[in-house]
C-alpha cells in the first residue's frame, strides 16, 4: 500500500511544526493559558466539531464502496463517543450548557475553514474530502504526543482532562483509520496535496485566532 499519508504529512511539516509549537497549544499544555481564551476557544470548537459531524455524513454518502462507507461510519461514531462527547461534559465544567455553546455566534475562522470542509464534501470526490478532513484529527494527536511531557507539570486539571480526550485508544483508533483508509486513495497526489496542506494552515490560523481571541465579524 502506498504511503499517501505520510508524503502528505511531510510535505506540510512546515506549517504542522508551527501548529505543534503554538503559543496557545505550548500554554495550554503547561497548565498557564489564561482561562478566558480557553473558554472561547472551547465554544469556538463545539461548533466546529458539530459542523465536522456533517461533514463525516456527506462522507459516507460519496463513499466509492460499501467499505469506505462502513469506515466512514465507524470513524464518525467514533468522533461522537471520544471528542464531541467530551467537549459536552467539558461545556458543563465551564457552566456551560450546548444551547449556549450553539448560540455563540462562530468567529471567522470557524465559518471558513467548516465551509471549506462542507463545500470539498459536496464538489469534490471522495478521496479528496477525505484528504481535507484527516489534519485536525491527527495534528491533535500529534500535538499531544510533541507536548506531553508538559502535562507532568500542569496544575490545571481541566487543561490536563482535555489534553487526555487525545492519548486514549478511542482516539488513536479514529486518526488510524483515517490515515490508513487516506491511503487508499486512487486520486491524483497533487490534488490530494493542495487540499490537505489548505486544511493544515486553517488549522494554524485557528489557533492564531483562538489566541487572539480576535474572530468576530
Amino acid at each position: 500500500m502506498k504511503d499517501i499519508s505520510g508524503s502528505l504529512r511531510r510535505d506540510s511539516d512546515p506549517i504542522w511544526k508551527k501548529i505543534l509549537n503554538h503559543p496557545f497549544v505550548v500554554e495550554l499544555y503547561s497548565g498557564t493559558l489564561p482561562s478566558e481564551k480557553f473558554r472561547f476557544y472551547v465554544l469556538q470548537d463545539y461548533n466546529y466539531l458539530v459542523a465536522d459531524m456533517r461533514n463525516f455524513g456527506m462522507l459516507a454518502s460519496k463513499a466509492p464502496s460499501v467499505s469506505e462507507t462502513k469506515e466512514m461510519l465507524e470513524i464518525a461514531h467514533l468522533e461522537a463517543t471520544t471528542e464531541l462527547s467530551g467537549y459536552e461534559r467539558l461545556l458543563k465544567k465551564l457552566g456551560y450548557n450546548i444551547e449556549d455553546a450553539v448560540r455563540v455566534e462562530p468567529a471567522r475562522i470557524t465559518t471558513s475553514y467548516t465551509s471549506f470542509l462542507l463545500a470539498t464534501s459536496s464538489l469534490k470526490t471522495f478521496w479528496e474530502a477525505l484528504a481535507a478532513t484527516v489534519p485536525c484529527f491527527w495534528t491533535y494527536a500529534e500535538i499531544y504526543d510533541h507536548n506531553e511531557d508538559r502535562l507532568k507539570e500542569n496544575k490545571n486539571k481541566l487543561y490536563v482532562e482535555w489534553a487526555s480526550v487525545y492519548s486514549t485508544r478511542s482516539y488513536r483508533e479514529l486518526v488510524n483509520k483515517m490515515i490508513v483508509l487516506l491511503n487508499k486513495a486512487d486520486v491524483e497526489y497533487e490534488k490530494l496535496k493542495k487540499l490537505f496542506v489548505t486544511s493544515s494552515r486553517y488549522e494554524q490560523m485557528y489557533w492564531e485566532t483562538m489566541y487572539s481571541e480576535q474572530g468576530s465579524w
